[in-house]
């Protein structure tokens, strides 16, 4: 194996550069979605607002404080718009939920970049190998075919290389940009329901008055 990377030349180290920054940086998002936890997340969020709807309007979330650390964003979400549901509820859930997005999109520029530059490292070793072959070819000439197979080898293995690096990476990056989409979703989905819930329950506070004669 290591003959082999020498056989590829200087390119080679670049490339094994990216694949190592590209492993830390799968494996570390691979950790943070196991830590997320947003599907054990959804069924305490269910329950919060299901009693949220049931309770009067003096109703605190005092019982689900101590689980905003041990679960996920969903519910950092929702406690956060209903500690601020008295000034505005719907900005308080957005800084949450952007703060949180934003930790789920850490890596993933880097994933792209790597996704990008590793063919084209690849394709800069073929040239500098396909250099190498003609000035072998050009000192030696016909004569010695064997001369020039070392550029030949650097060409045909940066190339593997640099594709196989991408294409190691284009997958579990995909794989967490669908996970980050289907987590705005549900930000969405249960910052919308509580700002329905909360808007019910200032209409319903406002009909006896408006009932009134």
């Amino acid at each position: 194996m290591w003959n082999w990377f020498l056989a590829g030349g200087p390119v080679m180290w670049p490339l094994l550069l990216c694949s190592l920054v590209s492993l830390t940086v799968i494996l570390e998002r691979c950790l943070f979605w196991m830590k997320a936890g947003l599907r054990k997340d959804r069924n305490i969020c269910e329950k919060l607002l299901e009693e949220y709807r049931l309770g009067g309007s003096d109703w605190a979330p005092k019982p689900y404080a101590e689980h905003e650390a041990a679960h996920g964003a969903i519910l950092r979400m929702l406690l956060s718009g209903l500690a601020h549901r008295d000034f505005s509820s719907t900005k308080a859930m957005e800084a949450i939920a952007l703060d949180e997005v934003k930790k789920m999109r850490r890596g993933m520029n880097v994933l792209d970049t790597i996704i990008t530059a590793a063919p084209m490292l690849g394709i800069l070793g073929t040239v500098t190998g396909i250099i190498t072959s003609f000035d072998m070819l050009g000192q030696v000439g016909v004569d010695d075919p064997k001369a020039v197979v070392a550029g030949i080898a650097e060409a045909l293995i940066t190339t593997a290389a640099g594709l196989v690096i991408s294409v190691a990476t284009v997958f579990p990056h995909n794989y967490f940009n669908a996970r980050i989409d289907d987590a705005i979703d549900l930000f969405e989905h249960y910052g919308t329901r509580l700002e329905i819930l909360e808007n019910a329950k200032t209409v319903a506070g406002r009909l006896p008055y408006e009932a009134a004669p």
